[in-house]
């Protein structure tokens, strides 16, 4: 087998496969990219076992088709330090000793027959598919995985929530301190299907789609799915297990509201936190008719802060705390200039929210609040 492909491509397509790899593996050939030949096109395949991911490119021309195993770590070295030129990989069919040229020299190495690559698992008869905007998905998982848990104990909530009904999509994430649920209604799924993104997928997935304007092909049934876009395909499977009902956190009426500039509020949280014990984080905010005031204190060091922010309150008055790592966290993955924190007493969930929800959308997100001692 001997290809010629454009070695800035072919460097960028190794480096994104590279991302389902994991840096230790039980399976050794999963050290390794399957690179695969068919007619003018190369696919490039890494797994983990439970995900798999192949990119495709075009070879400026081929001898044959093939397969062979080849090192990653060494090919991404190797292509990092000579990407900027055509290069030429030849395959021995029988040894698979494996020579990479270029302009001016040549690497040679061993690669590993490609029989011993782990095939993809085949989805069931009952398989659902659907075709979405890559804007939509990327969306839901952008607003939602900052919020997935990284507790293994409840492997369920390591994961992403697709809510799927007829006419929307609903992501889901939590870490039983914070909740995220955005609604999208742009294209309608016309399925009614639920299922778990494990957070390593929707990392991949955000990074492979970018900015471009495409759309995704998701075919999957109750173990799993796969998702095709651009020249990208990637294989998983799903978290198995029952998502809890998240409906019921989300509290039914917050009659209270806090409307305040996103930015300033985020600035002062941040201040402030600086001064909160270390082992609580904890923020009391101290509401009423003439704005909002954010205090802190660690007892151990003597320490505390005060900082008021301009805002527009509109309730009753109340001091309620909450985590103030977690409450940045939130206002920096809400987009908006201005936002909503509705509440309803000290001891109730507060709702962030946008001012105003754009065209075909819905966010927010549920604060557990924290005792204020």
């Amino acid at each position: 087998m001997r290809i010629n492909v454009d070695g800035k491509l072919f460097q960028q397509q190794l480096t994104a496969v590279s991302k389902v790899i994991n840096g230790k593996n039980t399976l050794t050939i999963l050290d390794n990219f399957l690179l695969t030949v068919e007619g003018d096109r190369l696919s490039i395949t890494g797994s983990d076992q439970e995900n798999v991911l192949t990119a495709f490119m075009p070879v400026a021309d081929s001898d044959g088709d093939g397969s062979v195993a080849v090192p990653a770590k060494r090919l991404l070295e190797i292509t990092k330090e000579i990407s900027n030129q055509p290069l030429t990989i030849e395959v021995d069919d029988e040894t698979k000793a494996i020579d990479l040229s270029f302009l001016s020299g040549q690497f040679r190495f061993m690669g590993r027959d490609a029989d011993e690559y782990p095939r993809m698992r085949t989805q069931s008869d009952e398989r659902t598919v659907m075709v979405l905007p890559t804007s939509v998905v990327l969306k839901g998982l952008e607003y939602t995985s900052f919020a997935v848990s990284p507790d293994v104990v409840r492997p369920i909530m390591t994961g992403i929530l697709w809510d799927v009904k007829p006419d929307n999509i609903t992501f889901v994430s939590s870490d039983t301190h914070k909740l995220v649920r955005y609604i999208n209604s742009e294209r309608a799924p016309e399925v009614e299907k639920m299922f778990v993104m494990p957070a390593k997928v929707a990392n991949i997935i955000r990074g492979l789609i970018g900015n471009g304007d495409m759309e995704i092909r998701i075919t999957f049934d109750e173990k799993g799915g796969t998702f095709e876009f651009g020249d990208y395909n990637l294989s998983c499977l799903f978290i198995q297990g029952s998502y809890p009902q998240y409906n019921r956190v989300i509290p039914a009426s917050n009659p209270f509201t806090l409307t305040v500039d996103r930015d300033s509020l985020m600035a002062a949280i941040r201040r402030v936190n600086l001064f909160a014990a270390k082992n609580s984080r904890l923020i009391v905010l101290d509401l009423s008719s003439e704005g909002l005031k954010l205090t802190s204190q660690d007892y151990d060091y003597g320490m505390s802060a005060e900082e008021k922010v301009a805002c527009t309150y509109e309730g009753n008055a109340m001091s309620i705390g909450f985590n103030g790592l977690y409450m940045a966290e939130i206002l920096a993955n809400l987009k908006d200039d201005e936002i909503m924190l509705s509440l309803s007493d000290p001891a109730r969930p507060g709702v962030y929210s946008p001012i105003e929800q754009k065209p075909n959308e819905n966010v927010m997100i549920v604060q557990m609040p924290m005792q204020v001692i």
